[in-house]
């Protein structure tokens, strides 16, 4: 099976991934001086990407990774027994390894195996806690003695970290986390997530315990410049050929958003015989539509009268003073606090992001879509 020269939809790797050479430097830093980071950034902008590169770039035998995505948690009973899943398969060489500091540093606890056909990557641990506090103690203490007794470091990097907030009693539970890892000193966190208001709220918020935990990343949009020479690149590899225009065209038709750019290019080069040309790039853009309009049918099928009306005053290019008489009227957006009701829902929904107190839809191609819905249909 032949190489995609363009990759979407799943974390890229090697010659697929492209530019992020300032943050990916950062990043390391962080990792080899045991710097707690925050990565933020909106969904499918390269987060996972960027951190599976530096993983593989930190990892040696002084200094250990372990990566655990939450996303399927919903209890902090969960997040408690995929922690301690992750910390002793990915700290072990060996099953006996795993066992031995399981016994070691859950001592109180007495966890649970569950076995697959690899005893060695596939189990998963049952944690029998009781509410003390010791208990919980112990399992998010567990990389720290680990690091100890082998003498390394480790870096825990936790995906879709944004789970906990919707934990019950969330924030009794985030200062469980920080207080016993604010003081590690062998272990550090990289946590981010694909909810963006959601992590802004987590490390933004002076409230909350994670307020100013770390170092805090917030993943800018790969430039034009380094996308247009990305796409030719892998046009040239496979014996095709694209204008640096054209090439330009497909990152600011999809706002540079790197998931659609590679998406579009994709959908480009499948059509282009040997030079890409208008035609095919016509082609490439409603298939793009076509492709993901059964996404967002269903992220606005059941969308208020007003809140539709509000997407399509974004799609006209309003992106602020929605409550003045003119924009009210236009729109049929009802009162001014009816307009707060319903930014506030959309946002929660991911369909709208505010940026510099300018609204925006969070996805640049749902926009292209409601484009068409409204003025073609």
């Amino acid at each position: 099976m032949e190489n995609k020269p363009f990759i979407f939809g799943v974390a890229t790797s090697g010659d697929n991934f492209t530019d992020r050479e300032k943050e990916t430097a950062r990043l390391l830093s962080n990792f080899t001086h045991g710097v707690n980071t925050v990565l933020i950034s909106p969904r499918r902008w390269g987060k996972t990407s960027l951190v599976n590169k530096v993983c593989k770039l930190a990892q040696s035998d002084k200094l250990k990774i372990v990566y655990l995505d939450i996303f399927s948690c919903r209890t902090d009973r969960e997040f408690y027994d995929a922690f301690a899943s992750a910390v002793l398969k990915q700290t072990s060489s060996k099953f006996d390894e795993v066992l031995e500091n399981a016994k070691i540093f859950l001592s109180r606890i007495t966890p649970k195996f569950s076995m697959g056909p690899d005893p060695m990557t596939d189990f998963s641990i049952s944690l029998e806690l009781n509410p003390k506090s010791d208990d919980i103690n112990e399992i998010l203490q567990l990389p720290e003695k680990i690091a100890q007794k082998k003498g390394i470091s480790i870096v825990v990097c936790i995906d879709e970290f944004q789970q906990i907030s919707e934990f019950k009693d969330s924030k009794t539970f985030q200062k469980k986390l920080r207080t016993v890892w604010q003081l590690q000193q062998s272990v550090s966190y990289c946590l981010f997530g694909s909810k963006k208001h959601l992590m802004n709220e987590l490390f933004e918020k002076k409230s909350l315990p994670f307020y100013k935990f770390g170092d805090s990343i917030y993943l800018p949009k790969i430039s034009t410049t380094d996308w247009i020479s990305y796409i030719c690149e892998r046009f040239e590899s496979t014996g095709k050929r694209i204008s640096k225009e054209l090439a330009e065209r497909v990152c600011l038709t999809v706002d540079n958003h790197s998931s659609y750019v590679q998406q579009l290019a994709w959908l480009l080069w499948i059509q282009t015989k040997k030079e890409a040309t208008e035609q095919d790039f016509a082609g490439a853009y409603q298939d793009l539509i076509d492709q993901n309009s059964p996404l967002f049918e269903k992220q606005t099928e059941n969308l208020s009268a007003y809140q539709m009306n509000f997407l399509r005053a974004l799609v006209d290019g309003v992106n602020s003073e929605f409550t003045s008489a003119e924009i009210l009227q236009k729109y049929q957006l009802g009162s001014s606090a009816n307009v707060s009701i319903v930014k506030r829902a959309l946002v929660k929904k991911e369909i709208i992001e505010t940026e510099n107190k300018k609204v925006q839809l969070a996805d640049p191609v749902m926009k292209l879509w409601l484009k068409q819905e409204f003025y073609t249909n």
